[in-house]
């Protein structure tokens, strides 16, 4: 009875084929296979010679925790790092730790990108009103 409950369990997993991953992620399953080589994903095989991917119901999540951490200016191995923490049935303390420090780096990085943006949308401000303003010399002195 026990052999039969458990594969009346496998059967209530949800797989995914690569086209529907794709799909419902708006993603290429090229990008999908990126993400395997990287080892962000790693899929059962089956049919002739394993060329058919199979994802469970973990590499559906591995792959949404993936995009979005790309989102939040992640890279790939840090993303990687956190994600496979989060799997470990270790103490969830050290990998809030860590996340609180790629979030802070990151933070900090696009604070200093939206500063450094601002200081370069004050100068084609000042450079528009100095053109308006040579502009506007130069039709006055043809008007008289």
């Amino acid at each position: 009875m026990a052999a039969s409950a458990v594969s009346l369990a496998s059967l209530a997993t949800p797989t995914y084929t690569i086209s529907a991953l794709a799909k419902e992620f708006d993603l290429t399953t090229r990008a999908i296979r990126f993400y395997e080589d990287c080892g962000l994903l790693s899929p059962e095989r089956s049919g002739p010679s394993g060329r058919n991917r199979i994802y469970t119901s973990r590499d559906r999540t591995r792959l949404k925790l993936t995009l979005r951490g790309k989102r939040l200016g992640l890279s790939l191995a840090e993303i990687k790092e956190l994600v496979d923490m989060y799997e470990s049935p270790r103490d969830t303390v050290p990998q809030l730790k860590k996340f609180l420090v790629v979030l802070a780096a990151h933070r900090e990085q696009l604070e200093q990108q939206l500063a450094d943006l601002q200081i370069t949308l004050e100068e084609v401000r000042t450079h528009e009103r100095e053109a308006r303003r040579l502009l506007g010399e130069s039709e006055k002195k043809k008007k008289a």
